[in-house]
């Protein structure tokens, strides 16, 4: 069913023999499951080398246009594939109602009726990708036990083939998308050919057909009258393309959903001025057939076709309000928002700029702005009364959206308006109401006056309301993020104090997931003429463990200011955890340090072990003795060892999350950072800790654990 262009026919490969080197590995595969269950599409992904994430390595049975968006999938990502892999398992979508439910991201984008499996390419000790197939919406809800052992089968096949592969070091890239052959009419003869050709011409309604890309391929004299376009005008082309009264997305959403749910879809078109075609589409797994004619009973029909202008944008579709939900779950903060509505529907509207107003305080506040070359023609009404008579305010205390179709009409309402010119011509201002009450207004601007007529008015104060869910969620989130990031601040030391012979820096910077908040905490306290040095890691990225990291970096400090030795701090700290009662660990370094003696004294509690660049340059892993992590045993001891300290030294003592890496062995990652440190340790002290955290890029990026540093340098005695 499934054929690769220019090769002589659709050839596969054994089943039980690998494919030969040079030949298409993936391609044979998929094409052979999908043959062997019966299946309308399909894909193959491949794990990123040393990334968490699944590259679409080749596509069959469709174009790629319809997965463009999980060409590359983290993961963590809420994607079938992702779930097979990370789960290891079969993962089974019977049809559009139970994609909805589960996979939401995905029904919005291809909201029609398909069944889809996805399961884990791999062995027993390593995975290498995934694989997908989908089956018209005739399927039935069950996958049936033949189903389910020939693609288990098919994908084991295929994890040894790869396995196979890695071992003889030769790499597996992308190949070519498999799509069906294009349709083309077989007949015995010319004879018979030219018939077909003749009986189709002699038609009285228009046939057209289409390849797996919407391109026409063929069409009759009927299909160029009805449409307005010669058949030359029309081969090769989209339909949608070529036609300019149905250049509109919806009517490309009618071919995709035929495509891939493998059923007949209608529709009608308006053909200006007054002609209503109607199309029905019947697909099959190598293009479309399309019949095309007038519509019958236009009097009745109640929607209006889409309309043309002068280039203006059109009208935003259902497309664009589904691409806009999708977005705008994703969005977090109120900027997020702001950057979406600039992208997805300023351009869709022909706006041209926009600002997002909020209040606190019985004042207007300028959430954020886009397409303004002086941004204080909008700053200066930040601050704002709400009892000002200004549209924003209008709008933002009434509920109720209001249009002005040019610069004459804003100015006879809003005469003050006058002194604080925009340089635009139209606005729109949309109240944002969420919950049952204003969180703000959506003001978008237009270069040229442009009359809002009443359809444009009723989608705009839709999506309005879309709008407004998101800034509320994006509100809440950036208090959320300011709380915490206040809490954070208040429970790690504000400074490090000075010490005569020591030099400090400490780092501390939040995981980039969850509330950006964590366990990670890092003290220096000078006691009885030395200095103790503490780093610590409770388990968990919330309140929870923040609270409890800040109940021990307290009573570390109390148990060195009472001149407690370093294993006694540990026992005592241990013991405080398993009174608190609580279910959550913490891993910590202490150490006592003796700048006099040249020599620090270290307890270490299942810490990642520090790290000591020596005078002479070197840099050496201080594997210490210790004990269980704290909180586990209460009859746990921490024995201590005593390490060289000489000036010019340097400790460098981390949490996990500055080694740790989804798919880098860790003992890599702590190489990698005693490179660093060796190249670096020359640095002053604050612009070395910015190098050793700021190393990995990827990292920076996306970080899933919190990272604390401190750095200690021994200087020489006077």
């Amino acid at each position: 069913m499934v054929g690769v262009s220019g090769w002589q026919g659709s050839e596969q490969a054994p089943a039980a023999t690998a494919a030969p080197v040079g030949r298409p590995l993936l391609s044979l595969s998929l094409a052979a499951m999908l043959d062997d269950v019966h299946a309308h599409s399909g894909a193959v992904y491949l794990l990123a080398p040393g990334e968490p994430v699944l590259e679409m390595a080749v596509m069959a049975g469709l174009p790629r246009a319809f997965a463009a968006p999980w060409e590359r999938v983290g993961l963590s990502a809420p994607i079938p594939v992702a779930d097979a892999v990370r789960e290891r398992r079969l993962v089974w979508v019977s049809g559009e109602e139970e994609m909805a439910l589960r996979y939401p991201r995905i029904a919005v984008v291809l909201p029609y009726p398909f069944a889809l499996a996805a399961l884990p390419v791999a062995t027993a000790n390593k995975a290498y990708g995934a694989v997908y197939v989908t089956w018209p919406a005739s399927h039935p809800p069950e996958l049936s036990d033949r189903e389910r052992d020939h693609l288990t089968a098919a994908c084991d096949r295929l994890a040894l083939r790869l396995e196979r592969a890695a071992e003889e070091q030769r790499p597996v890239h992308p190949e070519p998308d498999l799509l069906a052959p294009s349709a083309a009419v077989t007949m015995t003869g010319a004879l018979g050919t030219l018939e077909a050709s003749r009986m189709v011409a002699r038609l009285p309604y228009g046939l057209c057909a289409l390849d797996l890309h919407g391109r026409v391929s063929y069409a009759n004299p009927a299909t160029a009258e009805l449409l307005g376009i010669p058949v030359s005008g029309l081969l090769g082309a989209q339909l949608w393309a070529s036609v300019p009264w149905l250049n509109d997305p919806v009517y490309e959403d009618r071919y995709r959903a035929a495509l891939l749910s493998q059923h007949v879809t209608s529709f009608v078109a308006l053909r200006p001025p007054g002609d209503w075609m109607s199309f029905r589409l019947y697909p099959s797994t190598s293009g479309l057939s399309v019949r095309i004619s007038r519509a019958r009973a236009v009097a009745e029909m109640t929607r209006a076709g889409p309309q043309q202008d002068d280039g203006t944008p059109g009208l935003v579709t259902i497309s664009h309000v589904l691409s806009l939900a999708s977005a705008l779950t994703q969005a977090a903060g109120v900027q997020d928002v702001v950057q979406l509505v600039a992208d997805e529907i300023a351009p869709a509207v022909g706006s041209q700029a926009l600002v997002v107003l909020g209040s606190r305080a019985g004042r207007l506040h300028v959430l954020g702005h886009r397409g303004y070359r002086d941004a204080q023609v909008v700053e200066r009404f930040d601050g704002l009364p709400l009892s000002e008579q200004t549209p924003g305010t209008h709008a933002l205390n009434s509920g109720v959206p209001a249009f002005f179709d040019s610069r004459e009409q804003l100015e006879r309402l809003y005469p003050s308006r006058d002194a604080t010119p925009d340089g635009m011509a139209a606005w729109a201002y949309l109240p944002l109401i969420a919950s049952g009450r204003p969180v703000g207004t959506c003001v978008l601007a237009y270069a040229q006056p442009h009359p809002f007529p009443a359809d444009e008015r009723a989608v705009l104060t839709s999506l309005s309301g879309l709008i407004a869910q998101a800034l509320e969620r994006a509100l809440l989130y950036d208090a959320k993020f300011q709380l915490a990031h206040g809490l954070q601040a208040a429970l790690l030391p504000h400074s490090l104090p000075p010490l005569p012979l020591i030099e400090a820096a400490a780092r501390y910077l939040p995981a980039t997931q969850g509330m950006d908040i964590g366990g990670d905490f890092y003290d220096l306290v000078p006691s009885h003429g030395l200095a103790s040095a503490v780093i610590g890691d409770v388990q968990g990225h919330n309140v929870t463990a923040a609270g409890l990291m800040g109940q021990l970096r307290t009573a570390v400090r109390a148990y060195t200011t009472v001149g407690q030795a370093p294993e006694e701090v540990m026992r005592s700290t241990n013991q405080l955890l398993i009174d608190l009662g609580t279910d959550l660990f913490a891993s910590c370094l202490y150490m006592r340090l003796d700048p006099e003696r040249e020599v620090a004294v270290m307890a270490r509690a299942g810490h990642p072990p520090p790290l000591l660049l020596r005078p002479d340059g070197k840099v050496r892993v201080l594997d210490l003795a210790g004990g269980p992590l704290l909180g586990i045993d209460a009859s746990a001891t921490y024995p201590t060892t005593e390490v060289p300290f000489a000036p010019g030294s340097v400790l460098a003592l981390y949490t996990d999350g500055l080694i740790e890496s989804p798919g880098v062995d860790i003992e890599d990652a702590l190489a990698d950072l005693g490179r660093r440190f060796a190249e670096t340790g020359d640095q002053p002290l604050d612009a070395l800790a910015d190098s050793l955290v700021k190393g990995g890029e990827k990292a920076t990026r996306e970080r899933l654990d919190d990272v604390a540093l401190l750095l200690l340098r021994a200087r020489a005695h006077d």
